[in-house]
């Protein structure tokens, strides 16, 4: 089968990304692994004309906003994130009309029309870099509230937050990560910012995925305890095989993240099925969002 898609990546020009969270199988044979917007980034500066992305419906859309001459495949096309649609473009001016003119910061895991609606986006990473750049002493952050409380404890401006999480990492309690570490008491506790203020105050250090990946590279420590969805700890395990890495709850699993199978790579690049393309009118505005956050992270 992985020959099979291969042959098929190479008959259609396309490259294949995996996000983290995919499952080994899919990661071991993806051209890039990361990120969602990483992988989009990268994916834009090669000169594919197809993008086959293992992931979720949103990190499609963005791959279509950053290459809009490109064809872009999500396999499954029911592979979707609770999160993106707890906001809607309708619910978010709704909001906004009731609130004094501010900026909006949008994660970039929402949908490409609510980005179309933001001033800028933001990753898990660069939130706190995202907000303090703007010049205002407010902003909405949508649609993740964890990540909007822990944004708003580094940062002196007023964040205004969307009642939105990921059930994956929302679901963590304080009780699981004390119980984990009783078991494994020198591990380093490693939190997304998408968990609950009460998880992230008994982290070591509160990183995206790529950030665990990087620190723990890094760190001079063997154990870590990895407060995020468990697909990572195959992603940790590759980039650091001497180090050990135990899931802080076995439950944190995204069933979305688990939809694409080898099969339906195959199936998607047979009939160039599950093409994701997002119309010049909500890419344009998009597009503004996401560059102006990835030109503040370009060097100076």
């Amino acid at each position: 089968m992985k020959e099979k898609i291969r042959s098929l990546l190479k008959k259609r020009k396309a490259i294949l990304l995996a996000h983290n969270y995919q499952p080994p199988e899919i990661q071991d044979i993806a051209d890039l692994c990361g990120d969602s917007l990483e992988l989009s980034i990268r994916a834009a500066q090669t000169d594919a004309k197809v993008i086959v992305f293992c992931g979720v419906n949103f990190m499609a859309e963005t791959a279509s906003i950053l290459s809009p001459d490109k064809t872009v495949l999500l396999p499954r096309k029911d592979a979707g994130c609770p999160m993106a649609d707890m906001v809607t473009p309708e619910a978010l001016k709704a909001r906004l009309d009731n609130l004094s003119p501010m900026p909006v910061v949008t994660y970039v895991n929402s949908t490409a029309a609510v980005k179309a609606l933001s001033t800028i986006c933001c990753t898990s990473a660069n939130a706190t870099k995202v907000v303090n750049s703007l010049d205002a002493p407010e902003v909405l952050m949508i649609p993740d509230r964890n990540l909007a409380l822990y944004t708003a404890s580094c940062t002196h401006k007023k964040i205004h937050t969307w009642d939105g999480y990921c059930p994956v990492h929302n679901f963590l309690t304080r009780e699981d990560v004390e119980k984990v570490k009783q078991t494994y008491p020198d591990a380093v506790f490693m939190a997304h910012p998408e968990c609950r203020p009460e998880v992230l105050k008994l982290a070591d250090n509160v990183l995206s995925t790529s950030g665990m990946i990087r620190y723990a590279r890094k760190s001079k420590s063997s154990a870590f305890i990895v407060g995020t969805e468990i697909g990572l700890l195959y992603t940790l395990k590759k980039a650091s095989p001497n180090k050990d890495f135990y899931p802080v709850s076995k439950m944190m699993e995204c069933p979305d993240m688990k939809k694409i199978t080898l099969d339906d790579i195959i199936r998607s690049l047979e009939f160039m099925e599950g093409e994701v393309k997002v119309p010049e009118n909500i890419r344009q505005p998009a597009l503004k969002a996401v560059q102006m956050m990835i030109d503040l992270s370009l060097p100076k």
